[in-house]
């Protein structure tokens, strides 16, 4: 049921906005170049690799040394727009209609963090991750990475159709809003670098 309710409702969303869609990556040609997309490896369901795909918001750059500029230096004025009413995010419902994600799960993040996880941590790779899930409304970026997974984890041991429509709802308030965008720090979250796990 939930991969029917996640196909329809993905297909719905892009029928629907797909002049935005269309609007979005044109813009970012003009104003950025290619790519128009992002695309990174992610851990998916039990940590299989898939490719995630977001519209790009960074621009391209490199210190004299080779090493590419921060973040914070990285992302436009466009960047910041489509982050700040979540317009980048469009091309993860692809992703949910070849069923790598689902609209709500946790976040994935990186295939580098794989190892740093406690055993609790990786609950969170035992569902689909998601375009939004119970930890991007209870904070998103402006909450700890120990907060976040504390969240992912709850949402594993209480998923429910009910709780995922709870979620959507609850994702679109937030979008409306804008909040819990950035870091407490930064623009982007701050590296995770694994937790102390409390015996």
């Amino acid at each position: 049921m939930k991969r029917l309710l996640d196909s329809v409702i993905s297909i719905m969303i892009v029928a629907l906005f797909s002049p935005l869609i269309i609007i979005v990556a044109v813009i970012i040609w003009l104003r950025m170049g290619r790519p128009i997309l992002f695309k990174q490896q992610r851990p998916g369901l039990n940590g299989e690799a898939f490719y995630l795909y977001k519209f790009r918001t960074m621009a391209n750059g490199f210190y004299h040394n080779s090493k590419q500029l921060s973040d914070d230096v990285r992302l436009t004025p466009l960047g910041r727009f489509l982050r700040k009413y979540s317009l980048d995010e469009f091309p993860q419902l692809f992703n949910v209609l070849k069923g790598n994600m689902s609209l709500v799960g946790p976040r994935p993040l990186l295939m580098e963090y794989l190892p740093l996880y406690t055993k609790e941590q990786s609950l969170r790779h035992t569902v689909k991750p998601g375009i939004t899930g119970w930890a991007q409304i209870n904070g998103r970026n402006a909450i700890t990475w120990e907060e976040k997974f504390r969240l992912d984890a709850w949402y594993v041991e209480n998923r429910s159709l009910f709780l995922d429509c709870r979620i959507l709802l609850k994702t679109f308030l937030k979008v409306v809003k804008k909040e819990g965008i950035t870091g407490r720090d930064s623009v982007t979250m701050e590296k995770f670098n694994g937790t102390k796990e409390v015996l």
